[in-house]
C-alpha cells in the first residue's frame, strides 16, 4: 500500500505558488463588494422556461452573437461568447501565450491566468492619478515584446477611464494583442474603443453582462477581427455557454428600456455616493466612471471591520491600493445604509481621537 501522497509534488511550480482568486460569501444585510448592478431581469427569466434540459445549447450561441452584432454594429465572426469575461481572458492566453503586460492595480485574473500557464507577467504600476504610466507601458513593450496587453477601461479597482492619449501609442507600438476590457463601460461617460476596431488589427475589445444585472449567467463576449476569433475560437472548450443562459441574455437584451433605466440609476446614484462621500470628514473617494467608488480612508481595515458589524459588506483592498477600500453602487436604499454606517464609524473615531 502507498503511503501519503504528496500531491504538490506533481503540480506545476507556477500554480503551487498561485494565490486563488478570492470571491468567498459573506452574509450580509448590504452587499456592495462585488460590482454587482442592485437590478435584475426576472421577466427574462421566462424564457429559460423553454429549454430542452436534454440537449446541448447551441455550440456557437447563434442567436446571442446576432442580437450583440446587431446593438454594436459589428458582424456576427466578429463575436466571440465566454462564460464569462475570465474565460475568455483564459482563451486569450492560451491563444497567443506570453509575456503578458498589464498596469497594476487592476483586476487580478490578467496575472492570474498569465501564471497558470507558465508565461511571464509584467506588472506595471500606475502613475499616480491611477492613469496609465505611459512611459513605463511603452518601454515594458519594447524591452519585452509582449504577445498580449490587458487594460481595463474603466479600470478596477481605480474607477477611471484610461487616457486614450496613452492607449493609442501602445496599439501603434506594439507587435503583440492589445485587449481593453470594457465591463464597465456602460456606466462610463467615454464612448469606447469599438469604434477602432477597423483601424486596429490587433485590437481586441471585452464586455460582459455581469454588470449590468446579469451576473448570475456568467456570460461575456469579445470583439475583434474575424481572423483573431477564428484562432481564439481554436481554444473554446465547446458547449461553454450553456442554453439557459443563452436564452436569458437573448430576453434580458431586447428590454432595451429597462437596461438604459437601470444604467441611468446606477450612474445618478453613483454622483449622489461621490457627493456624500466627499463630505465625510476623513473620507476621499476618487472620481468613477464605473458602478463602484474606490475611497481612501485612515485604517481600512478597521472600517471595513465596523462597516462589516454595521451589516454593510464592501471590498477590502487595502493590499492592492493602500489605505482603499471599494463599495458598490446599489439601490438607493443601500447606499443610504452606506453612507450612514460609513459617516458613524468615521465619527467614532474621531471622538476617540479627540
Amino acid at each position: 500500500m502507498q503511503g501519503k501522497m504528496n500531491i504538490k509534488k506533481l503540480v506545476k511550480k507556477d500554480v503551487v505558488s498561485l494565490r486563488a482568486y478570492s470571491a468567498s460569501e459573506i452574509p450580509c444585510r448590504v452587499k456592495l463588494d462585488a460590482n454587482e448592478s442592485p437590478c435584475g431581469f426576472d421577466e427574462a427569466l421566462k424564457a429559460a422556461v423553454l429549454i430542452r434540459t436534454n440537449r446541448y445549447p447551441d455550440p456557437e450561441a447563434k442567436a446571442l452573437k446576432k442580437l450583440i452584432a446587431r446593438d454594436f454594429r459589428v458582424r456576427p465572426e466578429q463575436i466571440l461568447q465566454g462564460n464569462g469575461s475570465d474565460e475568455l481572458i483564459y482563451y486569450l492566453i492560451a491563444t497567443f501565450g506570453g509575456p503578458v503586460l498589464y498596469p497594476v492595480p487592476t483586476f487580478s485574473m490578467y496575472g492570474i491566468i498569465a501564471q497558470a500557464f507558465g508565461e511571464k507577467k509584467i506588472a506595471v504600476p500606475l502613475d499616480d492619478a491611477y492613469d496609465l504610466d505611459a512611459a513605463a507601458m511603452l518601454t515594458a513593450v519594447r524591452r519585452e515584446n509582449p504577445k498580449l496587453i490587458f487594460l481595463a477601461s474603466p479600470n478596477n479597482p481605480t474607477g477611471n477611464c484610461f487616457a486614450s492619449e496613452r492607449i493609442l501609442p501602445l496599439l501603434e507600438a506594439t507587435r503583440g494583442i492589445v485587449v481593453v476590457d470594457e465591463a464597465y463601460q456602460p456606466f462610463a461617460s467615454d464612448r469606447g474603443f469599438l469604434p477602432l476596431l477597423k483601424d486596429y488589427p490587433n485590437l481586441v475589445i471585452m464586455r460582459t453582462l455581469s454588470k449590468i444585472g446579469l451576473a448570475a449567467l456568467r456570460l461575456g463576449f469579445l470583439i475583434a477581427s474575424p481572423e483573431i476569433v477564428e484562432e481564439v475560437n481554436k481554444v473554446r472548450l465547446p458547449f461553454n455557454v450553456n442554453a439557459l443562459s443563452q436564452a436569458v441574455a437573448v430576453a434580458a437584451l431586447q428590454e432595451k428600456k429597462k437596461l438604459k433605466e437601470s444604467i441611468k440609476e446606477i450612474v445618478g446614484e453613483r454622483d449622489r455616493l461621490l457627493s456624500a462621500m466627499a463630505m465625510i470628514e476623513g473620507v476621499t473617494p476618487f472620481p468613477s466612471e464605473a458602478n463602484f467608488i474606490l475611497f481612501r480612508v485612515f485604517g481600512p481595515d478597521r472600517v471595513y471591520r465596523a462597516l462589516l458589524k454595521k451589516g454593510v459588506l464592501v471590498r477590502n483592498l487595502n493590499d492592492a491600493a493602500p489605505g482603499c477600500l471599494r463599495v458598490t453602487v446599489g439601490s438607493p436604499r443601500e447606499n443610504t445604509a452606506f453612507l450612514s454606517a460609513l459617516e458613524k464609524i468615521q465619527q467614532q473615531q474621531r471622538q476617540e481621537q479627540s
